[in-house]
């Protein structure tokens, strides 16, 4: 009895089976057929043993009703019998007690004729097939050999003849152990197979051994598919275990790489040998799918490579990312030829991550806006002259020079413009709720910190570092913010969210879509905002400051009325309607008149005289308020026009050196690319 026939036996007959059926073939062979049921033919097993046990026992019953009357001559003929053999007993009696050395002799005799008769015919078999015996002896050898040596033809005609003789010869020991040898060596070159698989392999060697394993017939259809995509995944996944994970970006660059080669390669090689054609004539299960098989292997390699990208992603590969998201596009437009295109899955993946890199600089902006407020000092804070003002030009992505005056807000601006400067290298539209969200918490921090700051100091301040700070709230209101609604312009550009969204430009211009909410910010601030008549009185202050800490500097004595200007009117004044074209505009962020040297004529003209102690201000304006407001909406249709929204400007704050005459202030400068 084989040792898995004993092993289901044991399962049957805990307390042991019984010695005569140890060496029953019928017991072995309905063991084995038990064994290859399955659960519900086996629970049926026992009724249906009942049942063939109450056939015989009626078959039985309706046998000795049909024939009794045989039975009754039977019986007759055994009394007659009986009787002989009693007689014959008499006479035999005598007869045996000759007969016990004779019996002896003659048992001695066929014995040992039977013994020689046995061996001698055993002798002659053995002798007349010794070459066909030693060739079959020798066949689980010849298989290991072949097989180690990647003889898989030789191998596979071996495994067909050891096949055919284990149908022949079932009953015959040494075959069942010939067999049992042989299938050894089949389980060992399966496995060279599925590990030739799990190795770089060409479409030419693929077929080969997909031809092996097929004629193996170890696999059906479906499991064969199985194992190939499992095997070339193994060999995959081993690829990308074994790019180096330093640098998140060089790392998502070549697993994009190798995913977008070596993938196809294993599409390109599973489609050349499997065939999806639904009109081959197949015995296939037809309830097993075997295009679900393949279709579900591609969604878990793009899903794996989602979260690969994803992790990557987290750990930031720095100002790359629209590198990275052009490389992944164009891998998912890629798999679109064989209909996996799963760009619009890596939308979300990367505005997650543009956005997660947004708040860590927007929050390194504000960290940086702390530290450098804590160690700011309102003495220190000095107005510059005009001629500084007038070196700026026109160029509307220049920040405020004024924010020079205040190194905090200059800081903050600096990580501002620094994360915007990361962020435009791949600033989908859908982020413009969230980065506003982020910038609006950021700057009310900063509205909160200096309303804190003016709680606790303002009882120590003088009237130096009462106007320090008051000038501080304007420029933070006048200057710092408009320029960050005017870098958001730039990030999100009025006509392409115009394009996505199907509303008008001069519609989302009216509800100031895509902007920070001004009034929203400066509440907390508004009672420490200076007033109109003060604004002028701080000017004039900070200006005899100056005189005064440097005699030899040259101020004029016409004083811009910016600030009211600004306070007034935010936006830029035009005033020609006729060629779009601003002939003098009022820069409030440098708090100077740009007069259009091609023109001669002016609409519009601010002019502040007097002295300290007397300002008039006279405004001649022709135009009338609709006029204006015309001409402001279509000059920043023009300039939105004009801009692409893929720059946005880079402000840097190198380390200045500190002049005899004033304290060191951050210098801001604009590398527009």
């Amino acid at each position: 009895m084989d040792v898995e026939v004993e092993e289901v036996a044991k399962l049957l007959f805990p307390d042991g089976i019984p010695e005569t059926w140890k060496d029953n073939n019928e017991v072995s062979n309905y063991i084995i057929q038990l064994a290859s049921c399955g659960v519900e033919k086996l629970g049926k097993e026992g009724a249906h043993l009942r049942e063939e046990r109450a056939a015989i026992l009626d078959q039985t019953k309706d046998l000795a009703y049909t024939n009794y009357k045989t039975f009754i001559h039977t019986a007759d003929c055994s009394k007659t019998i009986h009787n002989d053999f009693t007689s014959v007993e008499s006479h035999l009696e005598g007869l045996s007690s000759r007969l016990p050395s004779l019996r002896t002799r003659v048992d001695t005799f066929l014995a040992t004729s039977r013994s020689l008769t046995q061996s001698r015919h055993l002798t002659s078999l053995t002798l007349t097939k010794h070459t066909q015996l030693l060739e079959i002896l020798e066949l689980p050898q010849l298989m290991d050999t072949c097989v180690r040596n990647g003889y898989y033809e030789e191998a596979l005609e071996i495994l067909a003849y050891v096949r055919r003789l284990e149908k022949k010869h079932t009953d015959i020991p040494i075959i069942v152990g010939i067999v049992t040898e042989v299938q050894a060596g089949t389980r060992l070159m399966l496995s060279q197979l599925l590990a030739q698989l799990r190795s770089p392999l060409a479409l030419p060697q693929c077929l080969k051994v997909i031809g092996l394993l097929r004629r193996l017939d170890v696999f059906s259809e479906p499991e064969l598919r199985l194992k190939f995509l499992q095997a070339r995944d193994s060999w995959f996944n081993g690829i990308l275990k074994g790019i180096p994970k330093d640098d998140a970006y060089q790392h998502i660059i070549k697993v994009v790489e190798a995913s977008r080669v070596h993938l196809f390669d294993v599409v390109t090689q599973y489609r050349a040998i499997f065939t999806d054609d639904d009109t081959r004539f197949t015995l296939a299960d037809p309830d097993v799918n075997e295009q679900a098989i393949f279709h579900g292997w591609v969604l878990l390699k793009v899903n794996q490579f989602l979260e690969l990208v994803e992790k990557d992603l987290e750990r930031g590969v720095g100002t790359n990312l629209e590198a990275v998201l052009a490389q992944c596009m164009f891998f998912g437009q890629s798999f679109s030829r064989i209909g996996a295109d799963f760009r619009n899955l890596l939308i979300p993946l990367f505005q997650k991550a543009a956005l997660l890199q947004c708040e860590k600089n927007i929050r390194t902006a504000n960290i940086k806006f702390d530290e450098t407020l804590s160690s700011f000092s309102l003495m220190e804070a000095q107005q510059f002259s005009k001629s500084t003002y007038i070196a700026e030009t026109q160029d509307k992505t220049r920040p405020p020079l004024t924010l020079m005056e205040f190194p905090p807000l200059a800081h903050y601006l600096n990580g501002l413009v620094a994360t915007f400067n990361t962020l435009r290298q791949c600033c989908p539209v859908a982020t413009l709720s969230s980065v506003i969200s982020l910038i609006h918490k950021s700057l009310t921090k900063v509205v909160g910190a200096m309303v804190e700051l003016h709680r606790l100091e303002s009882s120590g301040f003088t009237t130096r570092e009462e106007v320090a700070f008051q000038r501080m709230c304007s420029v933070l209101a006048n200057d710092l913010l408009p320029h960050i609604n005017k870098c958001l312009r730039l990030l999100y550009p009025l006509p392409q969210i115009s394009h996505i969204t199907g509303i008008p430009v001069p519609q989302l211009q009216r509800d100031n879509f895509g902007q920070l909410d001004l009034a929203e910010l400066l509440a907390p601030l508004e009672h420490l905002l200076p007033k109109k008549e003060e604004t002028f009185s701080a000017e004039i202050y900070l200006h005899d400051q100056l005189i005064q800490s440097d005699p030899k500097s040259e101020l004029s004595t016409t004083v811009e009325a910016s600030t009211l200007i600004s306070e007034t009117n935010p936006q830029p004044l035009v005033t020609s309607v006729e060629d779009n074209q601003p002939e003098q505009v009022i820069n409030i962020e440098t708090q100077e008149t740009v007069i259009d040297s091609e023109s001669s004529d002016s609409n519009l003209e601010v002019t502040l005289t007097g002295s300290d102690e007397n300002t008039n201000i006279i405004v001649e304006q022709e135009d009338t308020i609709e006029q204006k407001e015309s001409a402001t909406e279509q000059e920043e249709v023009q300039e939105l026009h004009g801009t692409t929204g893929d720059h946005v400007p880079e402000i840097l704050v190198p380390e200045t050196g500190r002049d005899d005459d004033a304290s060191s202030q951050p210098n801001i400068c604009l590398d527009q690319q």
